[in-house]
């Protein structure tokens, strides 16, 4: 916390993150167990993504290393006209994926690249009427009496075209909105626009709360924490809202912070999960990810009273 520590760069070399980085192609993914885009679905978009997670969010590295460059390259490859990073869903939107990639991209350095901006362009079109965005795609809630077969089809089956029945109308999705917001926090310009605000509002006004789609609904999922980011959680949303420079003050952040300080363990750590229905045990083997948990939530406070 400000204290005077080598160059990040030295950490690179660390067997954990050597283990990643051996594994990756040669077009800068990650190979899938399930092979390369079968079905319609790009499993090597996703792994890349989840190795990203670590190796920019976790070890800090950027696109001064050329496994960053071309596995950057490889996202942007996904990348369609529109702006989207399309392939998760098969050919169906996903602004909540294609937000929480951004996030990634941007803290390697790429915020300035015309291809993020051609991203943020499309998130902003891709927007409720209520200014949040839904979970899963915004293209497919339009379509009437969609059954779980249909929906599987559409957005695994690579024959299937992209799906542009909106229903904008409807309410956001605290965990859609929560992954999108991401890209908008890191992002010099867009953390403080109009629009990431009133994104930033909605998000905030659930904590704790059910949230109004189906995914993710239960209100235990806000006490559900990993790290890197993945979903939507506490954590997630107070850190992505602390870059954002919401204040402390706030009636919502002031309840969801001190909900962790009354949270905290006896041995200075958090939990991974305080959910009831999502029980996590506290052992050797959730050690290491209370560690990097309670170091988000450090830099949290950090972040809002700017105490160090």
């Amino acid at each position: 916390m400000d204290e005077k520590v080598s160059p990040i760069h030295h950490i690179w070399d660390l067997p954990e993150v050597q283990i990643i980085l051996q594994k990756q192609l040669d077009d800068g993914s990650w190979p899938s167990k399930y092979g390369n885009n079968q079905n319609g679905v790009k499993y090597s978009l996703i792994e890349t993504w989840k190795a990203l997670r670590f190796l920019i969010q976790q070890y800090e590295m950027d696109n001064t290393h050329p496994a960053i460059r071309i596995a950057a390259e490889y996202i942007f490859s996904c990348q369609t006209d529109e702006g989207d990073i399309r392939g998760i869903l098969a050919n169906q939107y996903t602004p909540y994926y294609t937000g929480a990639i951004f996030y990634l991209l941007i803290k390697a350095g790429y915020q300035h690249d015309p291809r993020v901006e051609k991203g943020f362009q499309w998130l902003l079109d891709m927007r409720q009427d209520d200014g949040g965005w839904v979970i899963g795609s915004p293209g497919i809630i339009g379509i009437p009496n969609l059954s779980r077969n249909e929906l599987n089809d559409l957005t695994s089956n690579k024959n299937r075209q992209t799906s542009r029945v909106f229903d904008k109308s409807k309410p956001f999705s605290a965990a859609g909105t929560g992954m999108v917001l991401r890209a908008f926090s890191v992002h010099p310009t867009y953390r403080r626009s109009e629009a990431a605000l009133t994104a930033a509002s909605l998000l905030k006004s659930k904590f704790f709360k059910k949230d109004n789609w189906a995914s993710y609904q239960h209100p235990d999922n806000w006490i559900r924490f990993q790290y890197p980011f993945w979903w939507t959680n506490l954590v997630s949303a107070l850190d992505s809202l602390s870059l954002m420079g919401l204040s402390s003050d706030d009636p919502n952040i002031k309840k969801a912070l001190k909900w962790l300080i009354e949270h905290q363990q006896h041995d200075g750590l958090w939990k991974v999960s305080y959910s009831k229905i999502h029980k996590s045990p506290d052992n050797d083997r959730t050690l290491n990810s209370r560690l990097w948990i309670t170091l988000a939530i450090c830099r949290i406070f950090k972040q809002f009273y700017q105490i160090f």
